[in-house]
């Protein structure tokens, strides 16, 4: 089944959740302000989106942040809401009073960390952990214990703190990372992960939050760029077009998304004009189709096409298969000078070219047929196409 999972039955990939950090990392891009009232509309597109956890920024930083906090608690969304403190008593017992679902809990382990940020131990950050997390587990509360920075911490000091919480019956345990990817979170916000249960376009969701911290999205962007399934090249094309899985891994309709067979270059396989002619509702053979596309592929290679253009194309040369010799008109209407000239040359050119002189008779063969006999139909382009013969 496209799009499907393998089938692995030790494989735990499925068993995910997502838990949605714009409403908190995203909050520490340079340029970003989310008022209360961006919060809760980014809030309400997360839930409709079907993300099952909303992070927010730590009701310890502000008290507009805890009163941003309070409001998205009693905003009565699907999904759990969860904040992420320093591992210290005071700012749980503040996040624990906004009605939050659950606390991360985070503080650093690296000897850069230990040494330049907090000034704890290894001693005093495991007991500090214990503590806090039981307390947590006491309010009926989800929680999750993250080390920060663990690239550079001690592998037995992480193995001891994860086994000491795990003992006391934490949720979930976090390898966080900072300083390696710190730039990357800097400069951007975070993107919205794949889920299944798509109810709010992602797209949606991505321009709100963009147009909060004032930033265009790239038309490269993974998944969500306008560019991200496009394919352009003939091989691709053709396979796109008979199984979208051999070059997609996700459906872009799960995200909003919609995908893009690129007909209109030098790299235009015939299998793409082919599924553009069906678009357009032209009956025309593969042997005729093959020829149209000589044509686009040589116009193409003359001035840059627009979709407008090789429609153009494409319309004219299915009006001129059915014109007497001398009355076809110019596959192209606003065409220069000196593209006319151009295009005149390359006609010459594939005229001599022995597969191009084979791929004319057959056309001229198959259009005499449907115009003499009066198939100019789905039946008969099937018929000459040998589909009907397959069948049978």
């Amino acid at each position: 089944m496209p799009f499907s999972l393998p089938s692995d039955y030790l494989s735990n990939v499925s068993n995910f959740k997502i838990i949605e950090s714009t409403l908190r990392e995203g909050e520490q891009f340079a340029n970003a302000f989310f008022d209360t009232e961006t919060k809760i509309r980014i809030a309400k597109a997360l839930d409709d989106f079907g993300v099952e956890y909303i992070e927010l920024t730590s009701p310890a930083s502000s008290e507009q942040s805890r009163l941003d906090c309070e409001k998205i608690c009693s905003l009565g969304l699907k999904a759990k809401i969860l904040t992420h403190v320093r591992c210290n008593m005071q700012d749980a017992k503040i996040a624990v009073d906004t009605g939050v679902d659950g606390l991360d809990i985070v503080i650093g382990t690296s000897p850069q960390l230990m040494q330049h940020s907090h000034g704890k131990s290894m001693d005093y950050i495991r007991e500090t952990a214990l503590e806090v997390v039981q307390f947590v587990k006491s309010k009926g509360l989800e929680v999750r214990f993250s080390s920060e920075d663990s690239f550079r911490s001690d592998l037995v000091d992480l193995l001891n703190i994860y086994s000491a919480v795990d003992k006391i019956g934490v949720n979930r345990v976090g390898i966080a990372e900072s300083g390696l990817f710190a730039a990357a979170s800097e400069q951007t916000s975070k993107r919205i992960s794949i889920t299944s249960k798509l109810h709010e376009p992602p797209l949606a969701i991505e321009d709100l939050v963009a147009d909060a911290v004032e930033v265009h999205i790239p038309f490269n962007n993974p998944v969500t760029g306008f560019c991200a399934f496009t394919h352009k090249a003939g091989i691709h094309a053709k396979a796109i077009i008979a199984n979208p899985t051999t070059y997609e891994i996700i459906n872009p309709a799960d995200f909003g998304m919609t995908r893009y067979v690129h007909f209109t270059s030098r790299l235009t396989g015939w299998n793409a004009i082919k599924s553009r002619v069906s678009q357009l509702g032209l009956e025309m053979t593969d042997s005729q189709i093959k020829q149209c596309t000589t044509r686009i592929k040589a116009m193409a290679d003359i001035r840059k096409l627009a979709i407008e253009d090789t429609d153009a194309i494409i319309h004219t040369f299915y009006e001129n298969l059915y014109l007497g010799h001398g009355e076809e008109k110019p596959l192209l209407e606003n065409m220069t000078p000196e593209e006319r000239k151009k295009f005149a040359k390359k006609e010459a050119e594939l005229s001599r070219e022995p597969e191009s002189k084979e791929l004319d008779e057959v056309v001229e063969h198959q259009t005499d047929l449907l115009a003499t006999n009066g198939i100019d139909s789905s039946n008969g382009v099937k018929t000459l196409n040998g589909e009907v013969a397959a069948a049978t």
